[in-house]
């Protein structure tokens, strides 16, 4: 078969018409600028593949079905969106890589999100639900909601972004992508002060009259939104220029603040599984429980 004359060609960087490769575009036409690592990318796809397992084993073997599900659809999500950002080390200009790896690897988060919001409706009945300030039901019916609302404007924003034909088509969707992002930020902080200010209300009531595997639960619950709050924030900043933006294109920010982050986060999650302490719970009244 004969060689494509490139001077023949309309080359397209990005977008749905995309017809770049290595061959024809040099390296600083790619959205990113660099080819991703595939040693750095497969390492994330094989620890977030550990942690979808470790999540799926303590959920059958806890029977905590709905939390295990919210783990086990972000591992996924962040597994794909790795292996997409594998494909694009060969060819920095697949447009379906992009759009793969920029969905899943932003709406991700939003699942453990929901996990964690539905766990602190749990823990105020299972402790003390006379001192907050709300109904329990409360966390549940409205974080739940404002998480749905984030997961649709980030994968709207993403989808929109990627499939635009010109600059101001992109900006458009990256727009709706960051205001995603700052909705995800204002709720997870929202989250933070009344998951503090609940714990606050208990201790003054309670003590620390907690079991162990109670307090490792909640700290790590802690731990894992505080770390997914750092990684958001980070995303809004990436996003400030869109995707013609400097920060944007460092790969060395991204693996830090975004992979290993919501790695870490997502171990958290794992350390401090519920089902350890939130059936110890329900065998034995918070009030009669000394530290352990």
């Amino acid at each position: 078969m004969a060689k494509v004359d490139p001077y023949k060609l309309h080359l397209v960087p990005f977008g749905p018409l995309s017809n770049c490769t290595l061959e024809y575009c040099p390296l600083e036409w790619s959205i990113f600028r660099y080819q991703p690592s595939i040693p750095g990318n497969a390492l994330f796809v094989a620890i977030f593949a550990l942690l979808l397992a470790a999540h799926a084993f303590q959920g059958i073997r806890y029977k905590t079905w709905g939390y295990m599900g919210c783990m086990v659809a972000g591992c996924i999500l962040e597994i794909i969106g790795y292996i997409g950002r594998i494909l694009l080390h060969d060819n920095p200009f697949d447009f379906n890589a992009f759009l793969i790896q920029i969905i899943c690897i932003t709406v991700a988060p939003v699942f453990y999100c929901a996990a964690v919001y539905v766990l602190l409706t749990q823990v105020i009945l299972l402790l003390d639900k006379s001192i907050s300030r709300f109904d329990p039901r409360f966390f549940y019916w409205v974080f739940i909601p404002a998480d749905v609302t984030a997961l649709v404007l980030q994968a709207t924003g993403g989808a929109l972004s990627s499939m635009g034909k010109t600059k101001n088509d992109v900006d458009v969707g990256v727009n709706i992508s960051k205001a995603g992002l700052i909705f995800q930020v204002v709720v997870l902080t929202l989250f933070l002060i009344l998951f503090v200010d609940y714990l606050l209300a208990y201790r003054r009531k309670h003590g620390l009259n907690l079991p162990k595997r109670m307090h490792v639960f909640l700290g790590f619950m802690f731990l894992a939104v505080f770390f997914i709050l750092i990684r958001c924030v980070y995303r809004i900043v990436e996003l400030k220029d869109g995707y013609f933006g400097p920060l944007f294109r460092e790969q060395v920010e991204f693996m830090v603040l975004e992979a290993a982050i919501i790695c870490i986060a997502v171990l958290c999650l794992n350390i401090g599984h519920p089902g350890r302490a939130l059936p110890h719970l329900k065998k034995e009244p918070a009030d009669d429980i000394a530290l352990q």
